[in-house]
């Protein structure tokens, strides 16, 4: 039997362990989409403990509490102390077996904390203080000193068009060696089916641009002075929250009245909804396209499913799920739209859905036209898939569908500090399923070929996503 998460761990044979730790471990961490608060960065925040860092609003956790019928007050609420959160969590952990929570959780503790523990109820006390007097008593337990521990080079933030990206400014002056970029998020300015959150956020938009929006030329031109500003802080990329792809036909008259409408305080019909947004998608491409950005499309996710809860809590808090969406013609509409245009940017899909992997890893080919290597790329296992069964078929789909060795790799998609280890559980992972190909002579590993896998593993973990991002 070997032991829990030893050096190596997920590591089946001789050929998976050397690739990993004499290629993969080694290489920085891009973390080219997070959701990182920028403040906490800029003031280079010390937690004020375990609970704060490790459950103040991670709903993965959250889930997995509530499953093993935990109340709520342990998970979201405001009275109860963090020791008894930490409690509630240390009692769930053991019932996590073959949950990606399990893993991540000892991977958190030992490479962040150096505790070599298994949490338990038993050892929860002990656990909970030392990571409390680290995080109080050690200089480089802060939010800063965790991104360099963990061998970051840049992080990818994600930012609303009216974002001030202050934060992002203070950090870039500090002089912090590690960059954080801000990404383009616009799926407010498209989110017209609801009518008075929309003119709420015009009006934001347009204190932000300067810029007065009363007509849809009104909104185009603010969004196109944020993307240029967004440009001079240094952002790369964009990235869109959508549950499907919007490519319906309509015509510039129509959007314009569908504005108007909105804006006098009318409400459009689902019909007019999926026109606007398809039109929105357009003008968020063709922006992107001229500024050589790369496009991000994380897509699939039915949210907010429990009315009750959400009036309670709000997004983000645990109650989303996999949606099923007939997505692929829609999708292969819209970029080839773009395509005809000659405005198709590089563009990642995310799929949410594993049984779209193999239709996704298709659509890349369809639209690959040489200028660059891997343009269209299947990005990585995403929310409930980025755990090892999902990486796996999230590679096993490229692999036999596309090309493996062009892919741009992991990011953590997370707003914590103590998430860098998904890299190091995507990289473990990568080598197993290269190394047990090997070992089962379906790659060769003699000579040049030697030289091209060990290179493969470092590119897809960090080389590719320099090159491809450009940042």
């Amino acid at each position: 039997m070997k032991p829990f998460m030893d050096e190596n761990f997920l590591l089946q044979t001789e050929t998976a362990q050397k690739l990993y730790h004499e290629h993969a471990a080694k290489m920085p961490i891009i973390d080219y989409h997070c959701h990182l608060i920028p403040k906490m960065v800029a003031d280079d925040h010390r937690f004020s403990s375990i609970t704060e860092i490790w459950l103040g609003g991670d709903h993965y956790k959250w889930r997995a509490m509530r499953s093993n019928g935990v109340e709520e007050r342990f998970c979201t609420g405001k009275d109860t102390s963090d020791w008894e959160k930490f409690q509630k969590w240390a009692e769930t952990v053991p019932y996590t077996f073959r949950n990606p929570l399990y893993h991540w959780t000892h991977l958190e503790l030992k490479t962040a904390f150096g505790i070599d523990k298994l949490l338990n109820p038993e050892t929860a006390k002990e656990i909970f203080d030392e990571c409390n007097d680290k995080l109080r008593n050690d200089p480089n337990m802060t939010a800063r000193g965790l991104m360099r521990r963990y061998n970051v080079e840049t992080v990818c933030t994600t930012d609303d068009p009216a974002d001030s990206l202050e934060y992002h400014k203070q950090v870039k002056d500090s002089g912090f060696e590690i960059k954080m970029l801000p990404t383009w998020r616009p799926d407010k300015a498209m989110a017209i089916d609801k009518p008075a959150e929309y003119r709420e956020y015009m009006a934001k938009l347009g204190e932000a641009a300067g810029i007065e929006i009363r007509t849809f030329n009104d909104l185009v031109d603010a969004l196109q002075k944020r993307h240029d500003f967004f440009e001079e802080m240094g952002c790369r990329l964009s990235d869109h929250g959508i549950e499907e792809f919007y490519a319906e036909e309509y015509t510039q008259p129509e959007i314009d009245a569908m504005f108007a409408k909105v804006m006098n305080g009318g409400e459009l019909t689902p019909e007019e909804v999926d026109k606007f947004k398809s039109a929105m998608m357009i003008v968020f491409a063709e922006m992107d396209y001229e500024s050589g950005w790369t496009q991000q499309f994380h897509y699939g996710a039915i949210r907010d499913n429990n009315s009750k809860m959400f009036k309670l809590l709000g997004p983000d808090t645990g109650f989303d799920s996999i949606g099923e969406f007939n997505t692929a013609k829609k999708c292969s509409k819209y970029l080839d739209k773009l395509n005809s245009r000659g405005k198709l940017a590089k563009t990642i899909l995310y799929n949410l859905n594993p049984c779209a992997n193999e239709v996704m890893a298709t659509m890349l080919g369809n639209f690959q036209d040489g200028s660059v290597a891997g343009k269209i790329q299947l990005g990585s296992g995403w929310w409930f898939l980025d755990q090892k069964d999902g990486m796996q078929k999230q590679m096993n789909a490229l692999s036999l569908l596309g090309l493996l060795s062009r892919f741009v790799g992991m990011l953590t998609d997370s707003r914590s500090f103590l998430s860098y280890p998904r890299h190091e559980y995507f990289r473990r992972t990568l080598c197993n399923l290269v190394g047990n190909d090997i070992e089962n002579g379906e790659i060769p590993y003699t000579g040049y070929e030697e030289k091209r896998v060990n290179q493969m593993i470092e590119d897809i973990c960090y080389n590719n996503a320099k090159n491809y991002f450009k940042f």
